[in-house]
């Protein structure tokens, strides 16, 4: 698979967990730079501190071909971040030196093709409005950005950093297929509960995959009980490793 909708929401903890937030979508971002994948935010919305209250991006192999090495795809590297990522740290604002818990929840949507999910027109209901991101004069002065609400499912995707309506109502489209498809899946595995809490969640603290300590300088991944210390590293988009482990593990 070659291209992924990766969707950051910042969960408990308040401006914590969009900074984190923020320090997520920034490693991931370097992964897939390194890797000459290419990576665009299709939505983001942004905390009064610089963190991320939200964000949507696409992750695609350039040229349509995974080139993140032999065996491996876009979607097959990223698909076990889905799931409550927890980070214990202490604020820089902390005067006390009280460490605290925030979470982050990361969702990993395949993109499928529109022959595979069709969507009817009865089905949905798109508005329009004018963007708040970057892209020119053009996107904040006309209405581009693009609302699709599916109505069946009440299922709601936003795309408003392509330069005209049309870019991002076939953004938001494929964005709707992919998570359409996804619900499909996990209807058919009957687990739409469980693994529907596990890649968006409400983010609550006790649901968590992975957690970063930054005081002990740790990562401890709970779904294969194995832990790797260097965070900085890691954070600035040398994850191989944990990928490695995870794929190793979970995917037999």
């Amino acid at each position: 698979m070659d291209k992924i909708i990766i969707e950051i929401r910042a969960g408990a903890g308040g401006d914590e967990a969009g900074l984190f937030a923020f320090e997520l979508w920034r490693m991931y971002r370097r992964f897939a730079e390194r890797r000459s994948f290419k990576t665009e935010v299709i939505d983001s919305s942004q905390s009064n501190v610089g963190g991320i209250k939200t964000l949507v991006a696409q992750i695609s192999a350039k040229g349509g071909s995974a080139s993140g090495g032999e065996g491996s795809d876009v979607y097959d590297l990223f698909k076990y971040e889905s799931g409550v990522h927890r980070v214990q740290r202490i604020p820089e604002t902390e005067k006390s030196g009280r460490i605290h818990t925030s979470t982050v929840s990361v969702a990993i949507l395949k993109e499928v093709p529109e022959k595979e999910v069709i969507i009817s027109p009865k089905d949905i209901k798109i508005d329009t409005f004018r963007s708040s991101g970057p892209g020119g004069q053009n996107v904040n002065k006309v209405e581009t950005a693009i609302r699709i609400t599916h109505l069946p499912t009440g299922i709601v995707v936003v795309s408003q950093t392509q330069r005209s309506q049309s870019q991002n109502r076939e953004r938001a489209m494929a964005i709707l297929r992919a998570k359409l498809a996804e619900t499909e899946k996990e209807k058919a595995l009957g687990q739409i509960t469980s693994e529907r809490k596990a890649q968006i969640g409400s983010a609550e603290r006790v649901e968590k995959i992975r957690t970063y300590n930054f005081s002990q300088d740790r990562i401890t991944d709970h779904r294969i009980g194995k832990s790797w210390h260097n965070m900085g590293k890691i954070l600035d988009g040398n994850i191989e490793p944990i990928i490695e482990a995870l794929n190793f593990a979970l995917a037999k």
